[in-house]
Formats: structure tokens, C-alpha cells, sequence
């Protein structure tokens, strides 16, 4: 098994807080955002980390992980970010955003999942969005017959039977490792205009390319979690981690 982090971003909305150290290296009780969850794959014999860099690359220090530099980081967003690494998406392989904080239970489940591609999906979404003012819109996913039909953060299939929010925590198998990056290449070919959500693919984000392998009948299955997570976007957002945390 294989973790990789997508650690690229500037974290603009948190502000000073972020003019020194990129936005995962932040603080929370006394540890870094994703030292605490590497330490929590280790904890789980899971030490195979690939940890992606783009802004202050520099101050990734951080030992036993290894690291891919995103170069062109100013140039593209979170898929852009991710296909820096895509000589090393092969295998058994977990993506997931390096500002997101989950517990053992989360990782639990996600672990279980016997999915190609499974992404980690919470129902009660709506109700931390009350907690979260400022916060964007969620990364919803549109299920029916207990399969995902759609994903977006601008967007919802009309005649679903659940709208359920993506945490940014992707499951691939071999096989789905496979399908992924095949689909990526396929589109990096041929694909001119605008991406689903984005502008283009380089502006792509990972629902993105998500939504497009659903429409090419590419199966993903949701991983139904619960337990105790956050992302942390805003100050607010920062707060709360440390509430939780």
C-alpha cells in the first residue's frame, strides 16, 4: 500500500498564518496536519508515503516519507498537482488531500473497501457546513442504486437518491490505479475546453476527473465513512481542527 499527498497548495484563505509555512505543516496541538496523519498510516505498518510539494517545498522536512516536487504548481490545480506523481501511481495506492485530518475509524474503513476505486464519502455533510462559515461549496456526489452517478462542487443530478460530500481520500487497487491514469492520458491527448467543473484539465480538480470516468462507465464506489474528520481551509476551519483534534 501506497499514501500520497497532495501538498502543493498555497492555503491563501488562512492568510498570515500561511505566509511562512504551507498550509499542511500548520500546527494542531502540538503537530504538523499531515505529520499526524502519516504518523497515523505508520501507526497502521503503512510507510510507503509519497508526500507532493509545490509552494515553500523547502520546509518539508519531515524524515521517512518521500517527496515529488510539483514544478508547475502555479500553473495548475489539484490534478495537475497529482499527475507530478504519475509514474509512481501503481499498485495498491491511497490519494488524499494533505489538509484533511481523519481519525482510525475513517482509515478503517477506507482500508476495507474491496473498490478498484472507492473515494471516502460522508452523508452528514450538510450539518458541519453550519459550523463553517466562509467554508466553499461541498464536493457533492450523486448516488442512486448505491452507485455514484455524478460528482461536482457546482452541480447535482437531478433524480438521485443521496447527495453525499467527497472527503478528498481516493482508494485505488491495482487495477484502479491503472484505470486512472489510462483515463488521464486518454483526455491529456484529446481533451481541448473546458473540464466538468474547470476551465480545462490543467485547472482540473480530482472530482473532475472522477465525474469523467463515471461517464465513461468507469466503476467508483463510495466508502461510507464515520468517524471524526476536518478539512482546513479557512481560520474558522482551523479552530475546529483543533477542537476535534
Amino acid at each position: 500500500m501506497k499514501i500520497i499527498f497532495l501538498a502543493a497548495g498555497g492555503g491563501s484563505r488562512l492568510g498570515k498564518i500561511t505566509e511562512e509555512i504551507p498550509k499542511p505543516l500548520i500546527n494542531i496541538n502540538g503537530i504538523s496536519m499531515i505529520e499526524r496523519q502519516i504518523k497515523l498510516f505508520q501507526n497502521n505498518q503503512i510507510k510507503n508515503i509519497v508526500v507532493i510539494t509545490g509552494v515553500k517545498k523547502e520546509k518539508f522536512t519531515i524524515k521517512e516519507v518521500s517527496y515529488i516536487h510539483d514544478s508547475e504548481h502555479d500553473f495548475h490545480d489539484q490534478l495537475g498537482s497529482l499527475m507530478a506523481a504519475r509514474e509512481v501511481i501503481m499498485g495498491e495506492v491511497i490519494i488524499l488531500f494533505a489538509d484533511l485530518l481523519f481519525d482510525q475509524n475513517i482509515l478503517n474503513q477506507v482500508l476495507q473497501s474491496k473498490a478498484d476505486i472507492g473515494i471516502a464519502v460522508e452523508k452528514n455533510w450538510e450539518k458541519s457546513y453550519v459550523e463553517r462559515p466562509g467554508r466553499d461549496q461541498a464536493a457533492k456526489v450523486s448516488i442512486k442504486n448505491n452507485k455514484i452517478t455524478a460528482l461536482s462542487e457546482k452541480h447535482t443530478t437531478k433524480n438521485v437518491e443521496q447527495v453525499v460530500e467527497f472527503l478528498g481520500i481516493i482508494k485505488l487497487s491495482s487495477k484502479g490505479s491503472k484505470k486512472l491514469i489510462e483515463k488521464y492520458e486518454e483526455l491529456e491527448k484529446k481533451h481541448k475546453g473546458e473540464f466538468n467543473d474547470a476551465k480545462s484539465l490543467s485547472m482540473g480538480k480530482l472530482t473532475d476527473l472522477l465525474n469523467e470516468m463515471v461517464k465513461s462507465k468507469i466503476q467508483i464506489e463510495p466508502i461510507f465513512i464515520n468517524g471524526k474528520w476536518c478539512e482546513v481551509d479557512t481560520p474558522n476551519d482551523l479552530e475546529r481542527a483543533k477542537k476535534i483534534f
